[in-house]
């Protein structure tokens, strides 16, 4: 295994590049990858190889729809305990947020994990969890769902897959991408093979990669690799961690609690079987369906972006935080307008701490 830390290799996949004449424009969707490119320079440094690498839905927060966001709210308005992460208190809803609901006193428990809100319902009071998160966090939620629970305890769930989602960018069009660098976290679980079908459809090649620098410096090198020899492949750089096939187990939890539904992401279209929605028998834990008087008034509304927001297109890849006319004026990690400068996965974010003066 290549050294992670490997100065003299950078040096020579970067050489490699700069001896490139065609320029390449790589999309990742994931936050972690977002952050080492951003904190590591690897962006400028990439550009100057003439490689344009942009992030595209890979913040689990950011893509929860404000439908589900003020769905959280509703439930939090209505008296019953919220339990979720910490980043999903300060997004912004259309008139508040669930940070405001707690400072008027709504019952809003920030965990760090399914299980603690699990105890609070134990305790007997009725807990909802608001459950985001990609394939990564699905699994956690699934085996909770599995063991027996106390009736006062339910889940919202916000779970999205990738793939579907990676399928609609490349439909769409928006952005000529030359390539993919796949999620990590994510191909722990689900492995390198479902990513196959959408090389083979698309043409393009897709490398897993991890989250060092050289992890990133790899799998872009893989990339121009397979566009110069005319491959469309999936490659594995992230081998130390990912497998063809995943992890059976975590997979077979999720089948087993969770079913692929159509949903629309924030700033995409409904995108099939990109969301994942609780099975039938788990009724009783089911927020959406043990709560459907407060939540139908919420699914009867129209949502829209914070006016002059461009979340939605950065999502998408089509434009960078930097182009937004808000970025790091009205909106800031501490007044955030919209859930990209939120997260700390997001992109806006992630531009601010490590650019902005």
């Amino acid at each position: 295994m290549f050294q992670l830390r490997d100065k003299e290799l950078a040096r020579a996949i970067v050489e490699q590049l700069k001896s490139r004449d065609e320029r390449l424009t790589v999309m990742h969707v994931c936050g972690t990858h977002q952050d080492t490119i951003v904190r590591h320079g690897l962006d400028g440094l990439l550009e100057e190889c003439n490689v344009n690498i942009v992030q595209g839905p890979g913040c689990p927060v950011c893509v929860t729809t404000p439908r589900e966001i003020e769905m959280a709210i509703a439930l939090a308005e209505a008296g019953v305990t919220v339990a979720t992460f910490g980043d999903m208190l300060r997004v912004p809803g259309a008139e508040t947020s669930l940070q405001t609901v707690k400072a008027r006193g709504g019952d809003v428990r920030v965990v760090y994990d399914i299980n603690e809100a699990v105890k609070l319902a134990e305790q007997g009071t009725e807990v909802v969890f608001i459950a985001v998160g990609f394939e990564t966090t699905a699994p956690t939620t699934a085996s909770v769902l599995l063991r027996e629970l106390p009736d006062t305890f339910s889940v919202l769930s916000c779970h999205r897959v990738i793939p579907p989602a990676v399928e609609a960018i490349l439909q769409a069009g928006e952005v000529a991408l030359n390539g993919l660098i796949d999620p990590g976290h994510v191909s722990v679980i689900i492995g390198a093979s479902p990513y196959e079908s959408i090389s083979r459809r698309h043409g393009i090649p897709q490398v897993i990669a991890g989250f060092e620098p050289i992890d990133v410096l790899m799998a872009v090198w893989m990339l121009a690799r397979q566009v110069d020899e005319g491959r469309s492949e999936v490659e594995n750089e992230y081998s130390r961690a990912v497998s063809q096939e995943g992890n059976q187990r975590a997979l077979q939890a999720i089948d087993e609690v969770f079913e692929p539904v159509d949903a629309a992401w924030r700033g995409f279209p409904v995108i099939p079987d990109s969301k994942l929605a609780l099975r039938s028998c788990f009724t009783e834990h089911d927020a959406s369906r043990r709560y459907a008087d407060v939540l139908a008034p919420v699914a009867a509304m129209d949502f829209k972006e914070p006016p002059g927001c461009i979340c939605g297109d950065v999502l998408r890849g089509v434009c960078t935080p930097e182009e937004c006319a808000l970025f790091a004026g009205k909106c800031t990690p501490q007044h955030p307008v919209g859930p990209c400068m939120v997260s700390r996965e997001g992109s806006c974010n992630i531009a601010f701490r490590y650019t902005h003066d």
